[in-house]
């Protein structure tokens, strides 16, 4: 009687593991694919547009607009895309400091690392830019380089690391904050959804 109730237990326990099998083997599939392609589209871009065409400033740290300010004085035929920095007074750190604000693109909807990449991508392909210098602080790019790799990477986009030196300690759980901003970042190239709680409706100003 024993044997006869193991027997059944067994069998399920078995298709169990079966399915898991090849809902992770479909799963690292897709992956392998999905980071095939955008490497190739990366590396088509960076081939066809070797020069950053643009300067993108990821907002949310101590010093970054002040810095981007001067990396933009120094590369003045390059228009800037801020996003994600304080309003109104980051932008006003480019007025101030005399930068034109025809150069001056604003996207300050952007909440969180995803939402600077997803929101943006498609004033970038609106204006034709291939290749963008993406400035953030040290601690910070680890993260912002793996979502752009998927985001930017996924519509043809490269970009150029700048990286903001600072005596601030490295983020806390970084490898999991990699991982999750990875994940939402493929959840948009799938869906064009970020994950985040709630939906933020692009509106880029000038």
């Amino acid at each position: 009687m024993l044997e006869n109730n193991i027997k059944p237990k067994l069998a399920l326990s078995k298709k169990i593991r079966r399915g898991f099998y090849i809902v992770g083997g479909g799963i690292g599939t897709l992956l392998v694919g999905l980071y095939g392609f955008v490497g190739v589209r990366l590396a088509i871009a960076s081939r066809t547009h070797p020069n950053p065409e643009a300067i993108m400033l990821l907002g949310g740290g101590k010093g970054r607009e002040q810095f981007t300010v001067e990396f933009a004085k120094a590369h003045p035929s390059l228009d800037i895309l801020a996003s994600g920095v304080r309003f109104p007074e980051g932008l006003e750190v480019f007025r101030d400091a005399g930068i034109p604000e025809k150069r001056l693109y604003s996207n300050i909807y952007a909440v969180d690392t995803v939402g600077n990449f997803a929101h943006t991508v498609e004033e970038l392909q609106k204006r034709n830019v291939h290749h963008v210098y993406l400035i953030t602080s040290d601690y910070h790019m680890s993260r912002a380089v793996a979502v752009a790799t998927l985001i930017f990477g996924s519509r043809g986009i490269t970009f150029t690391p700048v990286t903001i030196v600072t005596n601030e300690p490295p983020e806390t759980w970084s490898w999991f904050r990699i991982a999750r901003d990875s994940s939402r970042a493929i959840l948009w190239v799938f869906t064009g959804r970020t994950g985040a709680n709630f939906t933020i409706n692009l509106k880029l100003k000038r």
